[in-house]
């Protein structure tokens, strides 16, 4: 039991940490969106473009869309064990040639923190 305490306690406050992205606003994510749709589609009905389809992608494991052809950099993501959680979509919106160098996104990046947790609201609702 003395083993679990510091670990729990350490969780704990790891996720206290953590940006509350859930509590993003899925409305206002879909006009943050727009900025995506010209590479990616969402939601029922959706198609790979220059990016694959985002249906599904919170909690996904990366690189598993078998009718896209990914980058070398994100399919090595993939295989270190990336998962598109609400951490690494934040990090990744943020700053998308800092988190995956080499990837191919050319999008320079959310500035804003309330459009990044909104957006990601959106994707997750849209599963």
């Amino acid at each position: 039991m003395i083993g679990r305490t510091p670990m729990a306690a350490a969780a704990a406050l790891a996720m206290l940490a953590l940006p509350a992205f859930a509590e993003g606003d899925a409305e206002k994510g879909k006009r943050v969106f727009n900025k995506c749709k010209s590479c990616h589609a969402i939601g029922e009905g959706a198609k790979n473009k220059v990016g694959p389809i985002l249906t599904g992608i919170v909690g996904a494991a990366a690189g598993q869309n078998a009718d896209f052809k990914y980058s070398d950099a994100l399919l090595a993501k993939a295989e270190e064990g990336l998962v598109w959680d609400e951490e690494a979509l934040a990090a990744y919106l943020t700053k998308p040639k800092d988190f995956i160098p080499g990837g191919r996104m050319s999008f320079a990046g959310l500035r804003k923190e309330d459009d990044i947790a909104n957006v990601i609201a959106y994707m997750a609702a849209a599963e």
